[in-house]
């Protein structure tokens, strides 16, 4: 019987060995290793286990035994723990910090109890040593936190070997061996805490400690030959749900099949009820028309602006096929992007370009531009085109009386009151301070000045209100018209100026053609 006691003593002490090595080789080259941490506390807790383990069946007197008993119960509670986190994170998951916080609460019972369990016996009720054996071996009658702790550490162990048996089919065929190994050496403890806890082992030896001999092999191992701990696969799931990018996963019949988390934020309109029926159908419901991709096709992408949480947003909607190992599609992947912020810059560097900053209507440089083209299609097509140039009278009496402010409440006024007689295909912009410039295609000259004379009178009678005083606001007017080929824009404005100068000179408030234009009709 001794020798036998010595040959599992030299087994458990190689455990320990074993797991003291694969702490220390981790702790060493823990840059290297992802979680490294959470495994250099496992391997350490099991080697505080197996050592407690090994002193004590190699003491003497029931003191000695009980002193290693809960020196092994250091590092045995929370072992379990330790190794479902170590197989969470394996997975590519994470618990909070408040469940795995939760984690520990039971082994640090366990820890407490059975260092003060001479006090109240709630672990063990009873320890002695055993009579039926010729070398001193500790028994004990459990109690009942014994059994709490017990459940635990099985249930953990149990949960471990359930989340990496679930993780098989996501996972790579290069990537299995150390995923068996990991089922393993969680399946082996497990199977014989059972048979311990039932008491049919030989003079109720823990049949764990002994086990980790091959366990901890079996990590030596797969770390040296398929480079455990070093490359981890991470679990498609959690590469999909971690996403930043909305995606949506169509079959070969354009039916939703997946969509994750992300998309969940970007669209919460959309429901797991809808799993399984076409893509138009979903957006019939959400949008009240089809989807405004051609998803049938690679390589696509278009803009989605939608309503969320009051406020437009705008995404940006990419598509790809999905292939299988023989090259055929099998379905479509259709990205999802928030743009918001990137087209809202856009936005603002086109005001930046195109708009006056202050009244909002084009700049000098944006009307230029489309002035030439209204120009040119006109002299093309043969049809007529004017432009009206005006400008504020003594705009700079407003400034030096009331101050900046008013003087820019006055433009914006004057553009709000042009802005009810001009229609959408007129050219309206600030041609500069207090000018403005109006193109008109397919407009005659004498339609011009009528529409000048319109703005004019508009402007007289509606007068800008700023802080309960009436400003009476009266502009000048210069009207000119395209009369042949080898007219340019530059040409027609400057005729308008010239017409506008009149107009000043003949005491402001009034609308005058440009006299060569109108001898040329």
């Amino acid at each position: 019987m001794e020798s036998h006691i010595n040959s599992y003593i030299t087994l458990v002490t190689t455990s320990a060995v074993l797991n003291l090595f694969l702490c220390m080789y981790t702790y060493f080259r823990r840059a290297h290793f992802p979680n490294a941490s959470i495994f250099i506390l496992y391997t350490a807790s099991l080697s505080v286990y197996t050592f407690g383990y090994a002193i004590g069946l190699a003491s003497n007197t029931l003191e000695q035994m009980k002193f290693w008993n809960i020196v092994q119960y250091i590092g045995m509670p929370v072992s379990a723990p330790l190794g479902l986190i170590l197989m969470i994170r394996y997975t590519g998951r994470k618990l909070s910090k408040w469940l795995t916080s939760a984690l520990f609460i039971i082994p640090s019972i366990t820890v407490l109890l059975v260092t003060t369990n001479d006090w109240h016996h709630l672990y063990y009720k009873r320890v002695w040593l055993r009579e039926d054996s010729t070398i001193p071996v500790m028994a004990m009658d459990i109690g009942q936190w014994y059994v709490v702790h017990g459940a635990f550490t099985f249930s953990c162990l149990l949960c471990a070997g359930l989340i990496l048996i679930a993780q098989w089919r996501h996972t790579k065929k290069m990537y299995r061996r150390q995923l068996l190994t990991l089922i393993v050496s969680q399946i082996i403890p497990m199977v014989a805490a059972f048979v311990y806890l039932i008491g049919v082992t030989p003079l109720g030896l823990d049949p764990v400690p002994v086990l980790m001999c091959v366990t901890s092999s079996m990590y030596i191992w797969a770390i040296l030959s398929s480079r455990l701990l070093t490359i981890v696969p991470i679990a498609k799931e959690s590469i999909f749900e971690s996403m930043r990018e909305g995606v949506i996963v169509l079959d070969s019949s354009y039916r939703l099949v997946d969509f994750n988390k992300s998309l969940r934020l970007m669209l919460p309109e959309i429901e797991t009820t809808m799993i399984g029926q076409p893509l138009n159908d979903i957006w019939l419901k959400l949008a009240g028309g089809t989807f405004p991709v051609e998803y049938g096709r690679e390589g696509l992408q278009t803009d989605l602006y939608w309503q969320l949480d009051g406020e437009t947003v705008c995404y940006q909607v990419r598509t790809s096929y999905v292939f299988n190992h023989n090259a055929e599609v099998v379905g479509i992947l259709i990205m999802v992007i928030d743009i918001t912020e990137q087209r809202f810059l856009q936005e603002q560097l086109k005001q930046l370009a195109y708009f006056d900053g202050l009244t909002k209507i084009y700049n000098r440089t944006q009307f230029l531009n489309k002035g030439r083209e209204l120009l040119q299609e006109a002299q093309l097509s043969l049809k007529p085109i004017s432009f009206i140039l005006f400008d504020i009278d003594h705009f700079k009496r407003i400034n030096d009386t009331y101050g900046h402010d008013a003087g820019d409440q006055a433009l914006i006024h004057v553009v709000s009151v042009c802005n009810r007689y001009l229609s959408s295909d007129m050219l309206f912009a600030r041609y500069g301070g207090e000018e403005f410039v109006i193109a008109l295609p397919n407009m005659p000259l004498v339609e011009a000045h009528g529409l000048a004379e319109q703005l004019r009178i508009a402007l007289l009678h509606q007068p800008l209100d700023l802080q309960n005083q009436s400003i009476t606001l009266t502009s000048s007017f210069g009207v000119a018209q395209c009369s042949h080929e080898t007219d340019t824009l530059e040409s027609l404005l400057r005729n308008a100026d010239h017409a506008l100068y009149e107009s000043k000179r003949d005491g402001r408030n009034a609308v005058r053609v440009h006299a060569e234009t109108v001898s040329q009709r």
